[in-house]
């Protein structure tokens, strides 16, 4: 049986196609980029908030839209009824990371005829991860594929984890989710980074990431720091860091001290609850490990955070 699938969520895209579904999709949010050649899908949601401001500014809009009780998204009612959709994937977990429930049966029930399955996902966890990926597989009829992929991304995250248990010192990480203002990743980060050889003393697993002051971070003052915003690549990122570089607390952490400070993509790997979950892993991994890992994430998924000939290569310690 086919079906006709539009996915409002980057990483249900991604769920998605890893289930063997790509050529059943014929729609998508306007922040599905993966995996390549997606782009050729109509978009059907936009955004409220304008993304070329500041972090500062992104954030206060956000804000206020959430504030008063508004979606930060736009669904196109009309675009989703001539697409015909038997299947529309979004989210609830997050109002500020995709089109929510609220949003998607608006539009169904004001316009869409074609009486699609709404699939809602929910992780804040890892756990949740590989439950919304049985969900999206029941919907589209093959449950067993759900299985096989889940399968195939436990073990290679086991493997990764039996070779971090015999290291050494796990290094204690700050994961920086937004950087005007403050934000610790919280939700799958903190298993990431236990996975990946490392302890988090400032995200809680499970929960929703949370802002804090950056007096906490320096009391924390973790061993390496890892940059990664939600919806910024690493060039968008390294732009938005003046603001917290600026601090004089910033100068005061032994990780920015010491050089052990990294960019990484947040957008494509670990804001995304997906299948690249398992890479964000490797990332945090070769960051934290740099003797014992090379996964080639390196200038892509992350690079090292400063302005000197290092920062192009890598380099251990």
């Amino acid at each position: 049986m086919s079906h006709r699938v539009v996915s409002l969520i980057a990483s249900a895209t991604e769920i998605v196609c890893a289930l063997g579904f790509e050529d059943e999709l014929v729609g998508r949010s306007h922040e599905c980029d993966y995996p390549p050649g997606i782009g050729r899908l109509p978009a059907c949601c936009s955004s409220k908030v304008k993304v070329e401001a500041s972090s500062k500014e992104i954030d206060d809009q956000v804000r206020s839209l959430v504030g008063d009780g508004l979606s930060v998204y736009r669904v196109d009612p009309d675009l989703l009824n001539d697409l015909a959709p038997t299947v529309i994937v979004t989210q609830t977990q997050c109002e500020v990371c995709a089109a929510s429930l609220k949003d998607v049966e608006e539009a169904v029930c004001e316009l869409v005829t074609s009486n699609p399955v709404l699939v809602s996902l929910e992780p804040m966890a890892l756990g949740d991860v590989w439950k919304d990926i049985r969900s999206v597989a029941s919907a589209l009829g093959e449950p067993e594929r759900a299985e096989d992929l889940v399968a195939r991304l436990r073990g290679r995250l086991a493997t990764l984890e039996a070779r971090t248990r015999s290291l050494g010192p796990r290094p204690s990480v700050g994961c920086i989710e937004w950087t005007d203002p403050l934000m610790m990743a919280g939700n799958w980060v903190p298993e990431l980074v236990e996975i990946a050889g490392g302890t988090d003393p400032l995200g809680e697993a499970g929960k929703h990431s949370g802002y804090i002051e950056i007096e906490q971070l320096v009391e924390a003052d973790p061993d390496v720091i890892a940059i990664m915003p939600c919806g910024f690549d690493i060039e968008r990122a390294a732009q938005e860091m003046a603001p917290l570089v600026a601090r004089p607390e910033w100068q005061q952490l032994s990780a920015v001290r010491n050089g052990r400070v990294a960019m990484m993509d947040g957008n494509q790997y670990f804001n995304r609850p997906g299948p690249r979950l398992v890479e964000s892993a490797e990332i945090l991994a070769e960051f934290l490990h740099p003797d014992h890992f090379d996964f080639g994430h390196f200038g892509r998924g992350w690079i090292w955070w400063d302005t000197s000939e290092r920062s192009r290569r890598r380099r251990t310690g």
